[in-house]
């Protein structure tokens, strides 16, 4: 399981093709239900995921036809499930430990309050884009009982965007050689700038 991470966080696809074959295409859809379904899970790739997902449909390694619509279902099933938890569960899952640690952190929850109340219903759509916020936003839609007809709404057209650019621009871009000779430059690169609005957002709050 230690070896599986290691070559996630690296998005090490030529080892998952190797390993795995045909299944990688379930295994990118956990991935992506996880990452927006499950709050004790928010670190897992997403960005840097889909649009190295994009390079390979762009190389044939992988279908886009397939991957697109498969994925996009994974973001709002996993959403769908954040809220349902929020709503049910609400706070309680805040008291949830795992040796003696919280299971999630509350600071991750305050974070996207505050991203609700500057941006409104439309959070559930930008907060695609942003680590962290992406997997608790609709979390807290849940806790506050968001209309679900607008949620599913909103959550959809928030998935198209952000699952079809983000693996669009991969596919586009395969076509550069340079790109395609450094994929692990251009993972860490749009991990940085996903991460960076939270980091700006945290030195000022400090300040």
């Amino acid at each position: 399981m230690v070896e599986f991470f290691q070559h996630l966080f690296a998005l090490d696809f030529p080892w998952f093709f190797e390993q795995y074959g045909t299944t990688i295409y379930l295994i990118l859809f956990l991935i992506i239900f996880i990452e927006t379904g499950l709050v004790a899970m928010p670190f897992l790739p997403g960005d840097s995921l889909l649009f190295t997902a994009g390079l390979f449909c762009k190389s044939g390694q992988l279908e886009i036809l397939v991957l697109l619509p498969l994925l996009f279902t994974a973001a709002v099933l996993g959403d769908n499930v954040n809220y349902w938890v929020g709503r049910r569960l609400g706070l309680s899952v805040f008291q949830w430990k795992f040796r003696g640690k919280p299971l999630v952190k509350e600071e991750y929850l305050v974070r996207t309050e505050q991203f609700f109340i500057k941006y409104g219903s439309f959070a559930v759509v930008m907060g695609r884009f942003i680590p962290f916020v992406r997997t608790f936003t609709p979390f807290a839609a849940g806790i506050a009982k968001m209309d679900y007809r607008n949620f599913i709404v909103i959550d959809v057209i928030g998935g198209v965007l952000w699952i079809g650019s983000m693996m669009m621009a991969g596919y586009l871009l395969g076509e550069i050689p340079w790109i395609r000779e450094h994929v692990d430059l251009i993972a860490i690169g749009i991990v940085a700038l996903s991460v960076a609005p939270l980091l700006i957002s945290l030195m000022r709050r400090n300040k």
